[in-house]
This record gives structure tokens, C-alpha cells and sequence, in this order.
């Protein structure tokens, strides 16, 4: 008796011959390869176990408390890192350049506050700047109308972090002078679970479209929820805000995005797209995660904690959040910030960890 004439597997519907059976799971084999292939290739398991970059401890310099929000990129070649420094005040941002991706050289503050404005008052983070897409291209930036296109949130009271921010962009000819816009996403106009205010953008370009990926938090005070979602435009005057938001919600009970799904970094991975992301758990531990899809808007989340707090006495023992990766001579080296406590001080700065073994 031929196969398909006996031998029915119930299926959806129907009943599935043998042939069908063992063709579907052929299928479900080869997609679970190549999404073992796809997370093998968006790791970075290897820490380096230190800061690269911290705090000067300088009274009256922008980075005196604290270092934190890495996005690396290249520029002509150079190896360059933004950062967010706080000093007491509010947040600016720092420029930081290496040949080596571990021994970094601060450059200055290159986005500060501006006493005068209502939106720069007290913080100016910038946090991206329009760059290639490929997770392992060179992540040259991009100039748009002769200008690199940077993204930045700020807060509107002194301290740290306080009130509902907004995001904007702003342009620069050489990194170090920005001309800084109004803002472009407010958190009044959008959706109950970015009421409280708007954290990180990520800016990319794609098919002639532009995308602002951020988390927000759905109140100011008390205890609140983070979630990433995503606006687009096609001239980045006028941003719609994805329907489909958040693109990164918060999980269930007892996953380590429970509370937060914050600070997107999104990246090509091949034919795919990788979303890099922070959760923190109930438990208060935050740690690097990703969700990988077909397209920018349907991100699956990946059953792999990426980068997990480290043990008592390391640096990252507290904290081990906030994604920044680029590629470098063929391996990934995955910026975050590293946060541990020392005689009940926090103490927060970048580290770093790479898809290859350190020598």
C-alpha cells in the first residue's frame, strides 16, 4: 500500500500523509537551524570583564558622576563612540575615538545643555547618528543633504532623568557642531504606554523610509513599565507612529523583560533584522537581550539572555544594559553599561564584549 494511500496523520483540517509529515518537519528542522545560525551570529558571549570608558570625577566637567548610553559607529575610517555623561545636573553628550575597540580616548562634550532653550535646558542626550545598517558592515555614518543626522532625547527638569522627555534630531558637518531641532515625538501625543515620556531613539533608513525606534514609559512617577516602539516618516519632518506599537512589549510574569523592554539597537542581520534591547526583570536585574524578524516591524524575541549581570565584585554585578554593536575586524564587540556598587556608591561606566575569545 502506497504511502499516501494509508498511513493519515491527523493535521490541521485533514489528515497528513507520512511524506507530509516528515516534509513539514523537515521544514520546522531547517527553520530551527537557521535560527541557531542567525543567533549564532548576532552573540557576543565574551566579556571583557572591565570599563572602557567612565567618569572623570572632575568637579565641574560633564562627565564628573557617571558614563552610560554607548552607540559606536565609524566615521572616515575612525573608530568613534557617543556616550551620555551626567554630572548632577542633567544629561550631555561626550565623543570618545579608538584604534582598537578597547583603549578609548575621550574627544569632549560635543552636545551640551543650552541654559537658554526650554527643550536643552538641562539635558542634551544624543544617543544615535544615521549609520549603515548591516550588523557587519563597517558602520560608516550616513550624510544626509551634507549633513550627519543625529537623534537625541532630553528632560525638562534638573537631575537625573527627571520628566516626561522628548525626541528630536539635530545635524552636524564634522561631529563636534550640532544644530539642534525641535522636537519630533512628544510623549503627550502618543499612546497610554508612552505617556510617561520618551527614553533612547535609534534612527535608520530603509527603502527610502526613515524609523525612530524608542522605549517610553507609560508613567512618570511611582513604578512604571518600558516598551519599545517605532515611528516612521518619509522626510523626517512628519512621523507616524507604528500602529502596531509597542513592537517590543513588555513579557510575562517572571521573564527578564517583565518591567522593561528599553534601549533599541536595531541592525541588518543578512536578509534579517536583529533589535538588540535591555530587559529588567521583577527582581530588579537588567541584562541585554535581541529579538530577530523578517522586517523591522515584527521582531520575535530570542529565548537567550545575551549579556547577563556578571558575579559579586565585577563590574557589571548590578547592571548589564544598554546595547551599542558594531562590527570589527570580523568580530562583534557588544557596548553596554556595566554597572556594580562599590561601599554603596553606584558606580556606572561602558564595558564591552566581543563574539571572539579575548587573547
Amino acid at each position: 500500500m502506497p504511502l499516501e494511500a494509508g498511513n493519515h496523520l491527523q493535521g490541521a483540517g485533514r489528515g497528513l500523509t507520512r511524506r507530509e509529515f516528515i516534509a513539514a518537519g523537515a521544514l520546522v528542522l531547517a527553520a530551527r537551524a537557521r535560527a541557531a545560525s542567525d543567533l549564532d551570529r548576532i552573540v557576543t558571549p565574551y566579556k571583557l570583564g572591565k570599563y572602557v570608558l567612565t567618569a572623570s570625577g572632575k568637579e565641574g566637567s560633564f562627565d564628573k558622576i557617571c558614563v552610560d548610553g554607548p552607540f559606536a559607529f565609524r566615521r572616515q575610517g575612525v573608530c568613534y563612540m557617543t556616550f551620555i555623561a551626567f554630572d548632577g545636573i542633567g544629561y550631555q553628550t561626550g565623543l570618545a575615538s579608538s584604534s582598537d575597540m578597547v583603549n578609548w580616548k575621550k574627544e569632549g562634550c560635543i552636545l551640551k545643555r543650552d541654559p537658554s532653550s526650554p527643550i536643552l535646558k538641562y539635558n542634551a542626550a544624543m544617543t544615535w547618528i544615521l549609520r549603515e545598517n548591516g550588523l557587519y558592515s563597517p558602520g560608516e555614518l550616513i550624510m544626509v543633504g551634507g549633513y550627519y543626522l543625529g537623534a537625541y532625547h532630553a528632560y525638562p527638569s534638573q537631575g537625573y532623568e527627571q520628566g516626561a522627555a522628548v525626541i528630536g534630531l539635530c545635524r552636524s558637518k564634522d561631529l563636534r557642531n550640532w544644530i539642534v531641532d525641535p522636537p519630533c515625538l512628544k510623549a503627550e501625543d502618543g499612546a497610554a504606554w508612552e505617556r510617561g515620556g520618551l527614553y533612547k531613539p535609534c534612527l535608520l533608513r530603509h527603502e527610502g523610509r526613515y524609523y525612530i525606534f524608542y522605549n517610553a514609559k507609560n508613567q512618570t512617577e511611582g513604578s512604571w513599565r518600558e516598551q519599545t516602539g517605532v515611528a516612521i516618516s518619509e522626510d523626517l519632518k512628519r512621523w507616524k507612529r507604528y500602529p502596531g506599537n509597542p513592537v517590543i512589549p513588555n513579557g510575562p510574569a517572571g521573564s527578564p523583560d517583565e518591567i522593561f523592554a528599553s534601549d533599541p539597537c536595531v541592525l541588518q542581520n543578512g536578509a534579517a533584522w536583529v533589535l538588540y534591547y535591555y530587559g529588567l526583570d521583577a527582581k530588579g536585574v537588567a541584562r541585554d537581550l535581541a529579538a530577530t524578524g523578517p522586517d523591522l516591524l515584527h521582531p520575535a524575541k530570542c529565548n537567550k539572555i545575551l549579556i547577563d549581570v556578571g558575579p559579586k565584585g565585577s563590574v557589571d554585578s548590578t547592571y548589564a544594559h544598554k546595547p551599542s554593536v558594531i562590527q570589527f575586524k570580523g568580530d562583534l564587540y557588544h557596548y553596554y553599561c556595566a554597572v556594580h556598587s562599590d561601599s554603596g556608591r553606584e558606580i556606572r561606566g561602558i564595558s564591552v564584549a566581543r563574539s571572539r575569545p579575548w587573547a
